[in-house]
């Protein structure tokens, strides 16, 4: 850790700890101790106070899961089952300490894999309790809201219609709603990649934090268009195509292959991804849609039933629509200026 941050950034993205556990077990805590923090940070102390209070000692809790973590995906990563009660601790713990968050897919996954590496359930309490109080510029690592992860959703659109765009053209060929697609962009590397992948992104992401999960996420889509015919995904559902060849990545890309690509795209800063988050964050805001919808009504698109033109089909309608920034396709395409009842000229 004494070296230089690009150094350490490096190392990291070689995977040049790869191959020790007992390295990363090493690593990780003194990684995370380095994230700048809210002040009150709960640590592994209070974790044991309240995990006593909570669940007593040493009898296992019976208490259900925190209300943010419903309908988010809760991967165990081969812990044992006394792991697995120990993630649940820790998942509960993190409801009671920190009731502002109200929508979090990523946690579980970070704190099942972050376990593994842990002393105990207490520092890995500690280590996601930090996590999710960084307080660094621009720098986060695990979004605590609704309208925080649909915001990211967006931002993967913008960022996969600008650095992907034949891959984009693929998903928007093939899908009825492009941005429901990339709504479970997330999943694609948690839980969706295999262990060994999972623990490699890791390691970037706790000295680098959400940018990189962007990376690799575009770095896979383009695989897929690498991997897959127009043809063959006509008729077939997208998001399951999607899950599938990430399930299977080691028969597409070794893991060295896929980072070195996510690194390899240019043009790509972590102002670039907030400014965008904002904008996102905003359009959404300004349609009301701040909480959980169990029907994502916001997600729009092209009505295949009712749509109407003489220029263009609806498919490519759709096609049109998918290369708009996320943040204004939330709002249904008025009809302003028609040549069969307006002429040709724009200035009558």
């Amino acid at each position: 850790l004494s070296r230089p941050p690009k150094e350490l950034k490096r190392l990291a993205r070689e995977g040049c700890w790869a191959g020790s556990h007992a390295g990363r077990a090493r690593l990780y805590p003194r990684l995370i101790q380095q994230v700048s923090c809210r002040l009150v940070t709960p640590d592994a102390l209070v974790y044991r106070d309240v995990a006593g209070r909570l669940f007593g000692k040493p009898s296992v809790s019976s208490h259900p899961l925190p209300e943010f973590l419903e309908g988010c995906p809760m991967p165990t990563y081969c812990l044992s089952p006394h792991g697995v009660t120990a993630l649940k601790k820790i998942l509960i713990c993190v409801g009671a300490l920190f009731p502002d968050i109200t929508h979090s897919p990523l946690l579980p996954a970070l704190a099942a894999l972050l376990l593994h590496y842990s002393e105990d359930e207490a520092q890995c309490f500690e280590s996601v309790s930090r996590l999710i109080a960084s307080n660094a510029p621009h720098a986060g690592y695990i979004d605590q809201s609704f309208l925080a992860h649909q915001a990211s959703c967006m931002t993967f659109g913008d960022l996969a219609n600008k650095h992907c765009p034949a891959a984009h053209k693929l998903i928007a060929g093939s899908a009825e709603n492009v941005l429901e697609v990339y709504s479970e962009w997330l999943s694609w590397l948690f839980p969706g990649l295999p262990f060994g992948y999972a623990v490699r992104v890791l390691d970037v992401f706790l000295l680098e934090g959400q940018k990189v999960l962007y990376r690799i996420a575009l770095a896979l889509l383009k695989q897929f268009r690498l991997s897959v015919t127009p043809a063959g995904l006509q008729g077939s559902d997208i998001k399951a195509e999607l899950q599938a060849f990430v399930r299977n990545i080691a028969e597409h890309v070794t893991v060295d292959k896929l980072l070195e690509r996510a690194f390899g795209i240019r043009l790509f800063s972590r102002k670039e991804i907030w400014l965008l988050q904002m904008a996102n964050r905003k359009a959404l805001m300004e349609r009301g849609i701040t909480v959980v919808q169990r029907r994502p009504s916001f997600h729009l698109a092209v009505d295949m039933q009712n749509f109407s033109s003489s220029t263009v089909t609806a498919q490519e309608m759709r096609l049109v629509w998918s290369w708009i920034p996320e943040r204004f396709s939330l709002f249904p395409p008025l009809l302003l200026f028609s040549t069969s009842e307006h002429g040709c000229s724009l200035q009558r």
